[in-house]
């Protein structure tokens, strides 16, 4: 027996570590919300299955507050929007980076604690605008990156609503940027990330993508496998 248990450890022992792993998908709203959230908690989900981590969900802003946030090991902001935190749950969420905590944000997750500098800073850059939803050339920009690595050309079209940023924080380490003249709207000009990622001064690791507004995002296989990656990334941080 105790041999059969030791083969087992050797053949599965990556898979049952990577099963203590816990995600939070959090999607609480105060402003407008995404009709493309409960797609994405699915996506999101299912790339749990493959990966072999726990996907908690929740849009109670007490989940900070009555959780023990040490065992989370990722919490993904899902189309989030507004002030959706109390300085209680603010707190909480501020020491788990603080102690090793990893951030993700999806789309509408920069739209999201306007007057919270903290988080501004986190994310890394605040919601400003968008025009309508249309086409759009990406620019890969750091392509051997683990997130990005599957795009194989140096540039991506993809349709999706495309946000105008304000506060840009300084040193993003920018995985894509949009080429502001391959659609209408575009606001930033030469400097336009739309996916990049931060290492916290907390031990952990703070990523951002500004897609996933439509329904349609999250069954686009590399529009997917970014997420997929993204979250790879984080978890193993």
């Amino acid at each position: 027996m105790r041999y059969l248990i030791v083969v087992f450890v050797l053949l599965f022992g990556v898979k049952l570590q990577s099963q203590d792993k816990q995600v939070l998908i959090f999607s609480k709203t105060e402003g407008f919300r995404h009709n493309s959230i409960e797609t994405g908690i699915q996506a999101i989900q299912e790339i749990g299955d493959a990966l072999n981590f726990k996907s908690i969900t929740s849009q109670d802003s007490r989940f900070f507050t009555e959780n023990d946030m040490s065992k989370i090991n990722l919490v993904i902001f899902l189309n989030t929007t507004g002030d959706i935190l109390n300085m209680e749950e603010q707190t909480a969420f501020q020491n788990y980076m603080d102690n090793g905590g990893n951030f993700f944000g999806i789309h509408a997750a920069a739209d999201t604690e306007f007057n919270w500098n903290w988080y501004g800073d986190l994310v890394g850059a605040y919601f400003k605008g968008h025009p309508e939803i249309q086409e759009a050339v990406i620019n890969v920009k750091m392509p051997q990156h683990p997130t990005v690595e599957h795009l194989r050309d140096n540039t991506w079209k993809r349709t999706d609503e495309w946000y105008n940023y304000k506060d840009i924080a300084n040193g993003l380490n920018v995985l894509l940027s949009l080429d502001d003249t391959s659609y209408s709207g575009g606001e930033n000009g030469d400097f336009h990330p739309i996916a990049w990622y931060q290492n916290y001064r907390g031990g952990g690791v703070s990523i951002y993508t500004g897609g996933g507004h439509t329904i349609e995002s999250y069954s686009e296989p590399n529009f997917r496998e970014h997420l997929r990656k993204c979250i790879e990334f984080a978890l193993g941080n």
